[in-house]
């Protein structure tokens, strides 16, 4: 099972197969009780101690977990196998969260183990085929009564007081997605990432147990623990999720490598990038742009912003950004404006940005964008994560914390000016690239048109590389934005490494445009 295949199938789905009705009673969800002794608080230390008992352990592969002709079956069939709403999970309670799981087969080739943490302690939910309806599919009576869930996803009121919508899931490998306020599903993230775009073949560790407080019933956060599990690492998670404009999920993470690897990524991003502004190469689309995120923000611990356009390369692409306790770092979907996408259907203008903001000292490491070229929007072709410099030994622990924000449009990331657009063409001038920027917010907008900033402007490597021409700054009369244009003529095949910001009297106005220039 490849993301790719994952993504396409979560990607047409898109989660919203079924309403959901808040009547009719929960029935068989819960299965036998296994209290904690004392019915004493579970904790992140009890998923750390499986985890590091796991880690001594050789990885034991689920395999023969889901019947092997039920991974046959094609994509209609298991679509068609649908969860029953009234059998959510906390339905019976009216809980302001409630639960729906994912039935194993086709892609699905392993299934999870969850449980509620409650006062009376820790029990299992059970699985039932009484919680799905199969639809015209013939095999219900073939499924194995203590199968298991292949996954689930969490709905909350979040747009409307009366309706539970779609929040979170969590399904296939340590993969899951959120929504802030009036946004459908785009990007995704990760547990860890190992060795992505190295010698050895890429890793999937996955979640392979969950636990779950139960919420209160005016609860506006809720709480859960995953336990990770993979051929190289192990890992114990918390996750507490707060539902709003922008979905905040609060992430505690602490891993135990089974043997060394190659390159450890933390808060891995994963998302689509098919066309945009800056894209040379066309497509026959009616979209005029095609992206769940177009850009990768960074924020230095000096203070500095860095924007990063994405694109869809001609060849791979991996870049790797150098930082020092990082402050954060994300994929952005900054372009929101309906008329540069025009997809009615899968609204590519309400995907979520995420941010991830780094708790305590994250010390000294790189963020790795990743970028894959692809001929279609059906895969997630783009990669974002934190690899440490320091990795630990097999056995060591290793945590991190940091703050997810699934949000919209976002005017306080970065606080000052930002770049809204990043063109480019062949210029005015012989074996020469034009690119033009446009910057807005902050203290630009005060700026008068004979106030025009200055365009700062670095090329890697110098005049060896390429030879900057015709730069100049203007304001743009129709929507007050400020444009940066610039020449470059390579001299060198290889891609050029790029810089530019706007600053007035020795201060920095802008963010800084980061972009890494293939000559044609």
């Amino acid at each position: 099972m490849t993301r790719m295949e994952i993504d396409d199938a979560l990607r047409r789905m898109r989660f919203s197969w079924w309403p959901c009705v808040r009547t009719l009673v929960l029935l068989g969800l819960i299965g036998a009780s296994m209290p904690v002794a004392g019915a004493r608080a579970f904790t992140l230390d009890d998923v750390v101690v499986k985890a590091e008992q796991l880690a001594r352990e050789p990885f034991a592969v689920p395999q023969g977990q889901v019947p092997d002709w039920l991974l046959k079956i094609d994509y209609d069939q298991w679509r068609d196998i649908r969860f029953r709403p009234q059998r959510s999970l906390w339905r019976d309670a009216q809980l302001p969260f409630q639960l729906q799981f994912f039935h194993p087969g086709l892609y699905y080739d392993r299934t999870v183990a969850i449980n509620v943490i409650d006062a009376q302690g820790v029990r299992p939910v059970a699985f039932s085929t009484d919680q799905f309806d199969y639809g015209k599919n013939k095999f219900a009576k073939k499924i194995p009564r203590n199968l298991g869930y292949a996954g689930f996803r969490i709905h909350y009121p979040l747009n409307k007081p009366d309706y539970l919508d779609e929040l979170i899931v969590f399904v296939g490998a340590s993969y899951f997605r959120s929504l802030g306020r009036n946004q459908v599903y785009g990007l995704s993230a990760r547990g860890i990432a190992i060795d992505t775009i190295a010698a050895t073949k890429e890793e999937f560790p996955y979640f392979r147990e969950f636990w779950l407080e139960r919420p209160a019933p005016d609860a506006k956060t809720l709480q859960m623990y995953a336990l990770l599990d993979g051929p190289s690492v192990t890992g114990a998670y918390r996750f507490t999720i707060e539902p709003g404009d922008e979905t905040i999920v609060r992430v505690e993470m602490k891993v135990f490598l089974r043997r060394p690897v190659e390159k450890l990524g933390i808060a891995p991003l994963t998302s689509m990038f098919f066309h945009g502004e800056n894209t040379l190469h066309p497509f026959v689309d009616f979209r005029p742009e095609v992206h769940d995120s177009d850009g990768l923000l960074l924020h230095f611990n000096t203070g500095e912003w860095l924007w990063r356009p994405l694109d869809n390369p001609q060849s791979l692409q991996v870049n790797t950004l150098q930082m020092h306790q990082p402050k954060g770092f994300g994929l952005i979907q900054r372009d929101r404006n309906f008329d540069h996408h025009q997809d009615m259907e899968t609204r590519t203008d309400l995907r979520p940005s995420v941010w991830i903001s780094t708790d305590g000292d994250w010390g000294d490491g790189s963020v790795e964008l990743v970028q894959i070229p692809t001929n279609t929007d059906v895969h997630d072709n783009v990669v974002a994560y934190w690899v440490p410099r320091e990795q630990p030994k097999p056995g060591e622990p290793l945590a991190f914390a940091y703050t997810m924000y699934w949000h919209g449009d976002d005017t306080t990331r970065p606080p000052g000016g930002r770049v809204v657009s990043t063109r480019r063409d062949w210029g005015m001038v012989p074996n020469a690239n034009r690119f033009v920027l446009d910057f807005d917010g902050g203290a630009l907008r005060a700026l008068g048109a004979d106030q025009a900033p200055r365009g700062v402007v670095s090329i890697a490597g110098g005049a060896a590389a390429a030879e900057l021409l015709d730069q100049h700054v203007v304001k743009n009369p129709v929507n007050g934005s400020w444009r940066l244009t610039f020449q470059i003529r390579p001299k060198q095949t290889t891609p050029i490494e790029l810089r530019a910001f706007l600053e007035n009297n020795g201060q920095a106005l802008t963010e800084t445009w980061s972009y890494a220039a293939s000559p044609w």
